[in-house]
């Protein structure tokens, strides 16, 4: 059983940077991709980011060149750096990663930006 363990949200001014961890249980090699969405009660789920084996990234165009996402494989970890943080960026964020058919998916960390 895989497990993916967020950490890093909070309460930030608009303008403030956040970064977000997701730990996995196993090596992160073992996933393709991995990456961020996050949701906001009563809304559609947004795919935030994510990386790739091949080290590929995808941002939506919400967070391109605000965020970054990176993964340290020998601490079987990903990061989200969150810069430059509006309100509208308030939401539960989730790691989630990919092996083969199966989704994984962490129990999210809340990021509350105030105006």
């Amino acid at each position: 059983q895989v497990q993916l363990v967020e950490s890093g949200g909070g309460l930030v001014q608009a303008g403030g940077s956040l970064r977000l961890s997701c730990a996995a249980s196993r090596s992160i090699n073992h996933f393709d991709p991995m990456g961020w969405y996050r949701q906001v009660q009563g809304k559609q789920r947004e795919l935030v980011a994510s990386i790739f084996s091949g080290s590929k990234i995808i941002y939506a165009d919400s967070v391109k060149d605000r965020f970054t996402i990176s993964r340290d494989v020998a601490r079987n970890t990903v990061y989200l750096q969150m810069n430059s943080l509006i309100p509208e960026d308030t939401a539960g964020y989730y790691c989630y990663a990919k092996s083969g058919d199966s989704i994984y998916r962490g129990q999210g960390t809340q990021v509350t930006v105030s105006s």
